[in-house]
C-alpha cells in the first residue's frame, strides 16, 4: 500500500476512535473528558452537537475554565482534531516554563500530532470489571493484557483498550496506569505514584516516533508511553515503576483465572468495541504510521519483536524466531531468561473484525527459577511447556498446572510485544536472541 494511502488510512483511524460512532454519547457514568458528557447534560456538548465552523479557532491555549487534574472538557478543544493538534503542540509549549521546569527530554519538533487533541482519545477514569465467568464478548483467540499484583488478576481487552489506550486503575491496592498504543502494539503497566503523589494519565494527542504520548493531570507532564520516563514538563526525567504485564488469548487467561476479573463494555463512552480501526496495519512490509526514524534494515519496520529492557540493557527475541522453537533462553546482564510462545491469540491489528485476526501467538518471558531450583524447558502441546528437572507442566502466564510443581509460579519479566521499528528505536543497543 502506498505510504500517503496508509498514513491517510491511518490519520482517519486515530479520528474514528477519538470520536466513535456517529450517534456517539456518553453514559452518565462517564468521568469529565474530551467526550461528552452525560445525555440531558445542556452544558457540555455531545462530538455531535460540536461546532464544526472554523476549525483553526480555539484551539487550547490556555487553560480557562479547567481546574488541574481534569480531564480536557470538549469546551477546551476544537471540533477539528487535526486542526486543534497541529497548534495543540503549542499547549504543552505554553506550559513549561524555563524558570521552573526542568530541560525536556524530547525536542518539541520530535513530537507528532496523531489526530484526536487532549484526551480525544479518553481514558478509562472509572473502570468497570465483570467476573471472568459473566463474560459473554469475547472470543477464546482475543487479546487480553494480563496484570496480576498481589493476587489481584485483572485482563483488559484489547477490544476495548484500542479505543481508550489508558486505564486508570488500582490492582492489589496499588494505583496503576494499563496503557495500549495500537501504533506499536506495545502494552505497558505502569504504577501512577511519583513522590508523594498519586498520577492521572490522559492521552495528550501526540506522538513521539509514532508512540503514545501520555500526559499526568496533576502536573501535565508528558511522559512517553513505551519507556515510562517524563520527557516535558515538571517531572521531566521521573521514571515510572512497571508491572509485567502480557497480551494472551481470553480463552487461555480465563481458564488460568476463572475468578478474575475483566475491564467491561461499560465505559460510558459508545464505542465500536471488537472492530479494530486499524485494519492490515501490521502488515511485515507496510510503513509505521508518523514514523520519521532510520529503520536498520536487520529486519523490516513491523517486524514482531519480543523485549525486554533492565538497567539500561535490552534485548530482543524475533516473534518469527520464536514462534518456529517455542522456547529460547538468554541472559540479560546477570539475569537468565527464557522466552515462551504459545499458538492460539488473534492479531488485533489485522482485519477488521479482532476476532479474526491471523494466529500471530502469545508470548511469555520469565526467570526460570521456582523454589530455588534452575530450570529448563521444552515445548509441551501447543499450549504448554514442560521442565527437564520434574516433567511439570506450564502455562503460557508461567503457572505450573501439572506434575510435582502444580501452583508453583514463575517469576515474571517485564516484556514488550512490538514492532522492530519501535524496539530500534527506543532500544537503539539492543542485543538481537535467535536462539
Amino acid at each position: 500500500m502506498p505510504k500517503r494511502r496508509m498514513a491517510s488510512l491511518i490519520s482517519g483511524a486515530l479520528i474514528l476512535a477519538a470520536c466513535g460512532s456517529s450517534n456517539d454519547t456518553s453514559s452518565s457514568a462517564a468521568p469529565p473528558s474530551a467526550e461528552a458528557s452525560a445525555p440531558g447534560d445542556q452544558t457540555t456538548p455531545t462530538d455531535a452537537d460540536t461546532p464544526t465552523e472554523d476549525p483553526g479557532a480555539g484551539a487550547p491555549s490556555d487553560t480557562e475554565g479547567r481546574t488541574a487534574g481534569e480531564p480536557f472538557s470538549v469546551e477546551q478543544i476544537e471540533s477539528s482534531p487535526v486542526e486543534v493538534t497541529t497548534s495543540g503542540l503549542q499547549v504543552w509549549r505554553d506550559r513549561s516554563a524555563p524558570d521552573t521546569i526542568a530541560a525536556p527530554l524530547v525536542d518539541y519538533d520530535e513530537l507528532r500530532s496523531g489526530g484526536p487533541p487532549p484526551d480525544g482519545i479518553p481514558p478509562i477514569d472509572t473502570p468497570k470489571f465483570l467476573n471472568a465467568g459473566d463474560v459473554d464478548f469475547l472470543a477464546d483467540s482475543e487479546p487480553v493484557l494480563a496484570l496480576e499484583i498481589d493476587g489481584d488478576a485483572r485482563a483488559y481487552p484489547v477490544q476495548v483498550m484500542t479505543w481508550h489506550e489508558i486505564v486508570n486503575d488500582t490492582v492489589g491496592g496499588i494505583p496503576v496506569s494499563v496503557t495500549y498504543c495500537p501504533l506499536c502494539n506495545s502494552a505497558l503497566a505502569y504504577d501512577r505514584r511519583v513522590g508523594d503523589q498519586v498520577l492521572d494519565f490522559g492521552t495528550s494527542g501526540l506522538l513521539y516516533n509514532s508512540s503514545l504520548v501520555m500526559y499526568d493531570r496533576q502536573t501535565e507532564t508528558l511522559w512517553s508511553h513505551f519507556t515510562g520516563q517524563g520527557i516535558i514538563g515538571e517531572l521531566t526525567g521521573q521514571q515510572l515503576t512497571d508491572f509485567p504485564l502480557s497480551t494472551v488469548s481470553w480463552g487461555d487467561w480465563k481458564q488460568a483465572n476463572p475468578d478474575g476479573l475483566v475491564l467491561s463494555r461499560d465505559t460510558g463512552f459508545s464505542r465500536d468495541y471488537g472492530r479494530n480501526p486499524y485494519p492490515g496495519y501490521d502488515d511485515v512490509n507496510g510503513i509505521p504510521f508518523l514514523f520519521e526514524g532510520d529503520v536498520d534494515g536487520q529486519f523490516t519496520a513491523m517486524t514482531r519483536i519480543v523485549g525486554v529492557e533492565q538497567d539500561g540493557q535490552a534485548v530482543g527475541v524475533p516473534l518469527v524466531e520464536l514462534e518456529g522453537q517455542r522456547v529460547i533462553t538468554g541472559t540479560l546482564g546477570d539475569t537468565a531468561l527464557v522466552f515462551w510462545w504459545t499458538d492460539g491469540l488473534a492479531s488485533a491489528l489485522d482485519t477488521a473484525s479482532i476476532d479474526a485476526g491471523a494466529n500471530v501467538g502469545a508470548t511469555g518471558v520469565f526467570i526460570p527459577e521456582a523454589d530455588g531450583t534452575a530450570l529448563t524447558f521444552q515445548p509441551g502441546d501447543k499450549k504448554t511447556f514442560v521442565d527437564d528437572q520434574t516433567g511439570s507442566t506450564w502455562n503460557v502466564l508461567g503457572e505450573a498446572i501439572d506434575g510435582e510443581l502444580t501452583g508453583a509460579q514463575l517469576t515474571p519479566v517485564s516484556h514488550v510485544d512490538t514492532f522492530w521499528f519501535a524496539w530500534s528505536t527506543f532500544q537503539p543497543d539492543t542485543t538481537i536472541i535467535t536462539g
